[in-house]
């Protein structure tokens, strides 16, 4: 479980929930916006309830680990959903071909090397 503050104030959230938090506002302040965003949060009596903030310009978005002996809540749903944000740093895929001529070698393909005929 990780303590998420944010203007001040510390809420208890999962891991996966913060994480995706933090990245999700440093993605959003790279494009020089702010945007509302809801997350699960775990209260003091260790109820769940929703908060929400801006994360983006000048929202600062701290998490550190906290001490959690109860059951973690599942909040994975909440932390995939912060992913879908169109803003959300994707890793970039890259196509791969295979030897036609079926040669286990390695394809060059940055074509930097001399062709051998």
């Amino acid at each position: 479980m990780r303590c998420v503050t944010y203007a001040g104030e510390t809420v208890t959230t999962t891991d996966d929930v913060a994480a995706s938090l933090v990245e999700l506002t440093a993605a959003v302040a790279n494009e020089g916006q702010s945007e509302a965003v809801s997350i699960p949060i775990v209260t003091g009596d260790k109820k769940v309830a929703q908060a929400e903030l801006v994360i983006g310009v000048g929202n600062d978005v701290l998490s550190a680990p906290v001490e959690w002996h109860d059951e973690e809540p599942d909040f994975s749903h909440a932390a995939g959903e912060l992913k879908k944000h169109r803003l959300f740093p994707r890793a970039h895929l890259y196509a791969v071909e295979s030897d036609p001529r079926g040669e286990d070698e390695p394809i060059d393909g940055d074509f930097d090397q001399p062709i051998q005929g």
